[in-house]
């Protein structure tokens, strides 16, 4: 796995490295195959909606698609330190354009 696609994977999974926040449990959702790395929140210790996604990106070609980023510290800010140039980074999420490959790519 090179890099770029290492340092996505990481920044990711960070957000649920503890594996809890408040009042919910955070799961790691990491697919190499597919190149897609998420982390969903399901409430805790009792279940009073769905589980949803916290965060999620996917890599296609040489650009990160951030499909959803609902944290305090956005995975943009995170990838931009670890090196990666902001052309590089869709912010599907805020309405940005998502290039041709990425919008078909499963």
């Amino acid at each position: 796995m090179d890099t770029f696609v290492q340092i996505v994977k990481e920044e990711v999974r960070k957000y649920a490295a503890n594996g809890r926040g408040a009042g919910l449990r955070l799961f790691a959702l990491l697919d190499d195959e597919r190149r897609t790395y998420a982390v969903n929140a399901a409430d805790h210790p009792v279940r009073k909606d769905v589980v949803g996604v916290m965060v999620m990106a996917r890599i296609v070609g040489d650009v990160v698609v951030i499909e959803e980023d609902t944290t305090d510290k956005p995975l943009i800010d995170a990838l931009l330190q670890r090196g990666i140039a902001r052309d590089r980074i869709v912010l599907a999420y805020v309405g940005e354009p998502i290039p041709d490959a990425a919008a078909f790519a499963l």
